[in-house]
């Protein structure tokens, strides 16, 4: 099946970090199904599965209070010539849940969302060009974002020119990107924190520098939003963006996104005026009803449940016991886990000391062959302490294997070739 993948979808899969490549030659896992943060491959093989979805499963696979409410809807029909009520019911509880946003608009995913989000900043602002930051790996797969990546090919040579980078936690970066480019820049991109937190006062200063510079101040909360908190990062550390792009974790696995932010901003979109005049979200499937009843459901859950602690709480147990494991090889500075217990994943370094994709694939090979899928660390609502002791035993196996292949060398115990990175920036 993954050779006939290969064969007719390009890159065999419709995501790349879904990709062959992406995994040890020898396990392609096909995936038939999945209960909870348990899955089943189509030769039978179960794993617990780590990442659930590329961090969109929050809940857990096949999550019945969740399909209960996509059935229901799924009696009232799936799409209609006029707005469904279900449509303000699920824009309602979003901004409940994200109380610094005053308008929402709901898509399909991710990169839709950011780009619609530079429409609206360069229709603001009447300006062209746009920051973001260097360390975040995706933002859009429209030609503004990918011109930055090594994956460019069939984009034309301007978007270089109009797509400029900063690193995170480096204001005086940002700020030299202002002044190197008076009044042309349309808006500032940045997901409020990924794998490191943000160094006391940057997202403010960034929020200043916004401000003193007439740009608008995009959060990508894809990842961060209803993970590091309900209402998003921005909740957490005090930063309120002009605009927000929330999806992932909002509906379970269900295709939504949102938009979200200032209402002078987002009713540039909305034609109630004369001025009103950039075509925003205009999607057939955009408010589907299942995948907004699967939303509504989740986010209901958020708010009824203690869903983010359990995700802290889980993951906190995760890095624990991986530390443990690898202090106990003598692989601390070959084997490390990074990233808010909500969000970890792990790096690998060879006997050099940087990071390989090697050893990162001889790791993933051991960790699949005794039932545990983890591209990374992020564990799910379903994940249950003895789920995590499984993983830590496995965990413990695999680096034990890892240890040797830093004295034999990895070609030694690595099968097939290595993994490979979806892309890396220019």
């Amino acid at each position: 099946m993954q050779s006939r993948l290969t064969e007719i979808v390009p890159g065999g899969a419709h995501t790349y970090a879904k990709g062959p490549d992406q995994y040890p030659a020898d396990h392609p896992c096909v995936i038939a199904r999945g209960h909870g943060c348990h899955i089943w491959d189509v030769d039978g093989n179960e794993y617990i599965e780590y990442g659930m979805g590329l961090r969109a499963v929050t809940l857990g696979h096949a999550y019945e209070p969740v399909i209960e409410a996509v059935r229901d809807a799924l009696a009232l029909g799936t799409n209609f010539n006029r707005p469904a009520a279900l449509e303000l019911e699920c824009a309602e509880k979003f901004l409940e849940l994200v109380p610094t946003a005053e308008m929402v608009k709901f898509t399909k995913d991710g990169s839709t969302a950011d780009t619609a989000a530079l429409k609206l900043a360069r229709a603001h602002t009447g300006r062209e060009l746009v920051a973001m930051c260097a360390d975040q790996p995706f933002f859009s797969y429209d030609d503004w974002f990918i011109a930055t990546t090594t994956m460019d090919g069939g984009i034309p040579a301007r978007f270089h020119k109009e797509s400029l980078r900063f690193a995170y936690n480096d204001a005086a970066g940002l700020r030299a990107l202002f002044e190197a480019h008076p009044n042309q820049i349309a808006a500032v991109f940045m997901e409020p924190a990924r794998l490191i937190e943000p160094k006391p006062g940057f997202l403010e200063e960034v929020r200043a520098l916004c401000d003193e510079h007439g740009a608008l101040l995009v959060f990508d909360e894809m990842i961060t939003g209803f993970r590091w908190h309900n209402g998003g990062a921005q909740q957490v550390y005090g930063v309120v963006p002009d605009l927000a792009a929330f999806g992932k974790a909002m509906a379970n696995g269900f295709s939504v996104s949102a938009l979200a932010g200032k209402r002078e901003i987002l009713r540039l979109g909305s034609r109630e005026r004369s001025e009103d005049n950039v075509f925003l979200l205009s999607t057939t499937h955009g408010a589907e009803l299942a995948t907004l009843a699967a939303a509504l459901r989740t986010m209901q859950i958020y708010q009824s449940e203690p869903v983010i602690e359990h995700l802290y709480r889980a993951g906190e147990r995760v890095r624990q016991g991986a530390q443990q494991v690898a202090q106990r090889h003598g692989l601390s500075q070959h084997f490390e886990v990074f990233g808010r217990p909500c969000n970890l994943l792990f790096g690998t370094k060879g006997p050099d000391g940087r990071p390989s994709q090697a050893f990162r694939t001889l790791f993933l090979q051991q960790t699949l062959r005794r039932g545990v899928l983890m591209p990374s660390l992020v564990v799910s609502y379903s994940h249950s302490d003895s789920d995590i002791d499984r993983t830590i035993d496995v965990i413990d196996a695999a680096l034990r294997v890892y240890a040797r292949a830093l004295h034999d060398g990895v070609d030694k115990h690595l099968e097939g070739r290595p993994t490979r990175t979806v892309f890396d920036r220019h």
